[in-house]
């Protein structure tokens, strides 16, 4: 089975995840967006807000285990297992960088 190598930005994100809100928010520009749920998500205190509020609702792992490149993005598939409904999911997180920061992520099923 081979190592998946993600970009240091995609990688610097999921290794965030782990920790804190406020380590993910550090992961994007100053006017990033973030995709999730239906909702937009627009500059590092609303990033840091998302995450701290799905942080806090629900207690998941996520695992990446493919990597696409498509239209200037770069396409993470991974699998979420948590206390959400509809647990587990294979989720893409769709990744826009820019000058070693994340710009954008859209997150769907």
């Amino acid at each position: 089975m081979s190592t998946l190598i993600l970009p240091a930005p995609i990688s610097a994100y999921f290794a965030a995840d782990q920790h804190s809100a406020e380590a993910v928010a550090r992961c994007f520009t100053p006017q990033a967006t973030v995709k999730d749920e239906g909702h937009t998500h627009v500059g590092r205190p609303a990033i840091q807000a998302w995450k701290r509020d799905a942080s806090t609702k629900y207690v998941y792992t996520v695992e990446p285990f493919a990597l696409d490149h498509a239209q200037d993005v770069e396409v993470v598939s991974a699998h979420v297992a948590g206390d959400f409904p509809g647990s587990p999911v294979d989720l893409q997180y769709r990744f826009g960088l820019e000058r070693g920061l994340i710009a954008s992520l859209e997150i769907t099923a």
